[in-house]
């Protein structure tokens, strides 16, 4: 155990003696997280005595689990310690998994359930036959489960028709799962859970069995994780979570970053330990990682140090629009392969996906081979697919392959199983499915639904309308007026970037016909099908994806593109402020040696050209000039402690904006008043 404690740190010497009561390890990027968790399982085990049996480590993915595992046994191996077997170390679905086979049955339910994935889910509420998007009752269902509401109690508490739908809709779902003995992944947890409160006997002998517990990327977890391990530690407290507050950056799918911020709280007597060294990146680059996260109010604090030393200065970008910005980009990347950097050593990151259109047709110019990580090529999306499929129809309404993808977008009541005799019946009579359903109105008529005869005669008449339109410039304004795509997708659950996306092509196309007036429809469609064509390139590939993907990545030599305000940060009503500087931080730290932050003066923004202006992060990250400028830690917010020099100290319980001010509402040992934020400062 000596060779595995000499090669820690400081801090994560500490972190991995530190083995009772609740311990929260800050671990910064890049500064060997994984390391210290896999030497503390091993610590336990191999100097401590304890039995793996007692040990208990939570991860989020399959993979992180498996690399831990193996990195701490190769550690035990390294002494020379047998571990007949190893400790449970494994996702907190698995768990879940694990733990029902066992007590499912305290439910009245069998232990030989099936547990059904996403897809198999959205397939049951398919067979349902409903107009709202399968994607939508799907999360919202995940929503009731995690919110531990039952159907009836989802039932009593929906507001609208479409939320009494789905309410519905999740009695049926619930009955279909129970009558065939399957769980989903929500249940998984949320069973769990129900077993555990239901249970105090069974949930102290739980806990006394997993009497070491470790979460790595704590700042992920949600409510119903938090309250689960809160159940784990009934019989002790001797959990320790890794994670950092500065990278917690998925609140959009549910992740709570108050489970650690707030921890010591939550826990009592935590003790909280920072992993500072980073054995990343270069000064430099944690420079502008540290400048621009100083600026958050909610987080724990701490400051990267670079073990690397001094490096290249950050470089800024500044391209008149994102054409040109794709192409100074790919010359830049271009110049490093030719000098020999692998290409696997250079990333391309941008905070939106619509980005990526512009970025994949410079590489493609400058025949770069690129791999998008964890995303979906721009063409290749399924509104972009769908805009493709309308265009397509418009100028041939005899293809009925596109004609099959686009008649139930937006919904208009048609299944399979009606679709299916229209094509054959087509088919038979020798005819488009358009002509039949044209030619054959009575027909037609008798093979559907009410509703949906008529969404289908209104589609079929807005086809012919559209197909006499002159003008190809106002084209796409007809079929978004006619059909609503943009307005369909508004009401998925990845509805923001699916409308940029569906903006950027509307923008594309506009910009297109402008520069071509004398182009067809059929010319552009031929177009963009060779700008979306990578075949021919072979090599190599750098890697493009967004910062959302890039989270736990490292390269040589990194790209941000789309540093201004409106693209980095998203600016909108469901938009932290926080968590988009979070992103930013994510994205800075996955630079080793090398950062280029980019920005373009104008983008096609919600279909139009538009003047940009440069993102706030780069002034608060000491690059540049920003759009806008945030006064580090100048912010107050309710619950601060404050001081007056004639009222003395007291505490903020509101905050209001006026202009350029802040009103604040102060309590003063129970005298309230209502003070300018310039007038008091924070303690």
């Amino acid at each position: 155990m000596d060779t595995i404690l000499s090669a820690l740190n400081e801090s994560q010497l500490e972190a991995v003696k530190k083995i009772d009561d609740p311990v929260l390890i800050l671990a910064g990027a890049g500064s060997g997280k994984t390391k210290t968790i896999t030497s503390r399982l091993a610590y336990l085990v191999g100097a401590v005595g304890i039995d793996p049996a007692n040990t208990l480590t939570l991860t989020f993915t399959n993979k992180a689990a498996n690399e831990m595992r193996e990195r701490a046994l190769s550690l035990l191996r390294s002494a020379n310690l047998k571990v007949i077997y190893p400790p449970l170390l494994c996702t907190f679905h698995k768990f879940g998994l694990l733990f029902l086979k066992f007590y499912i049955n305290r439910l009245d339910r069998k232990n030989n359930f099936i547990v059904i994935d996403s897809d198999d889910k959205k397939r049951i509420l398919k067979s349902f036959e409903v107009d709202i998007p399968v994607s939508v009752v799907s999360n919202e269902i995940s929503h009731y489960k995690n919110s531990f509401l039952t159907p009836e109690l989802a039932k009593e508490q929906a507001e609208g028709k479409q939320y009494e739908i789905i309410a519905s809709l999740y009695e049926r779902y619930e009955a279909y799962l129970l009558q065939n003995n399957l769980v989903d992944f929500d249940d998984l947890l949320t069973l769990t859970y129900k077993i555990l409160d239901s249970d105090e006997e069974l949930c102290e002998a739980t806990s006394q069995r997993y009497q070491y517990i470790m979460v790595d990327e704590y700042q992920d977890t949600n409510d119903l994780q938090y309250k689960l391990l809160k159940k784990l530690c009934f019989a002790h407290a001797n959990i320790c979570v890794v994670g950092d507050d500065d990278q917690s950056i998925y609140g959009w799918r549910g992740a709570n970053i108050k489970n650690i911020l707030e921890f010591p709280q939550m826990f009592n007597n935590t003790t909280i330990i920072k992993l500072e060294h980073n054995y990343r990146s270069t000064e430099e680059i944690l420079r502008a990682a540290n400048d621009l996260i100083e600026h958050n109010r909610s987080r724990l604090g701490k400051v990267l140090k670079s073990t690397k030393g001094s490096g290249k200065a950050v470089q800024f970008m500044e391209s008149p629009d994102e054409n040109q910005e794709a192409s100074a980009v790919s010359m830049r990347v271009k110049k490093l392969i030719d000098s020999g950097v692998n290409p696997k050593e250079i990333a391309i990151l941008y905070r939106i996906n619509a980005l990526s259109r512009s970025l994949e047709e410079g590489l493609n110019r400058m025949r770069i081979p690129f791999k998008m990580v964890g995303g979906v090529k721009f063409y290749e999306r399924a509104e972009i697919k769908d805009l493709i499929s309308y265009l397509r129809i418009i100028i041939n309404p005899h293809d009925d392959f596109s004609l099959l993808r686009i008649i139930n977008r937006p919904r208009r009541g048609l299944g399979k199983t009606t679709l299916d005799k229209i094509a054959s019946l087509a088919h038979d009579a020798k005819l488009s499915m358009y002509d039949f359903m044209c030619q054959n109105t009575e027909l037609i008529k008798e093979i559907t639904s009410k509703k949906s005869y008529e969404k289908l005669t209104e589609f079929l008449e807005n086809m012919k309308n559209i197909a006499n339109i002159n003008s190809s410039y106002d084209l796409i304004d007809e079929i978004e007026r006619a059909f609503g795509i943009r307005a369909y997708y508004k009401e998925l659950p990845d509805s923001i970037e699916r409308t940029l996306n569906i903006d950027e092509f509307f923008g594309l196309f506009r910009d297109y016909i402008k520069q071509n007036p004398e182009a067809t429809i059929d010319v552009f469609l031929n177009e963009i099908a060779l700008q979306s064509e990578q075949d021919q390139i072979d090599g190599d590939s750098i890697n493009i994806m967004s910062v959302h993907a890039s989270k736990g990545l490292e390269f040589e030599h990194l790209f941000v593109i789309g540093m201004e305000e409106g693209f980095f940060p998203l600016i909108g009503e469901s938009n932290d402020m926080e968590e988009e500087r979070r992103l930013g931080y994510v994205a800075i730290t996955r630079a080793k040696k090398e950062l280029t932050l980019s920005c373009s003066l104008s983008r096609f923004y919600k279909g139009r050209r538009t003047e940009l202006t440069k993102s706030r992060f780069l002034n608060e990250a000491g690059i540049c000039g920003g759009g806008l400028i945030l006064e580090k830690s100048s912010e107050f917010k309710k619950g601060d402690l404050v001081k007056h020099k004639i009222f003395g100290i007291g505490r903020v319980t509101e905050v209001t904006k006026i202009r350029k001010e802040c009103k604040l509402r102060i309590n003063f040992g129970g005298s309230k008043r209502d003070i300018l934020s310039t007038f008091v400062e924070k303690i």
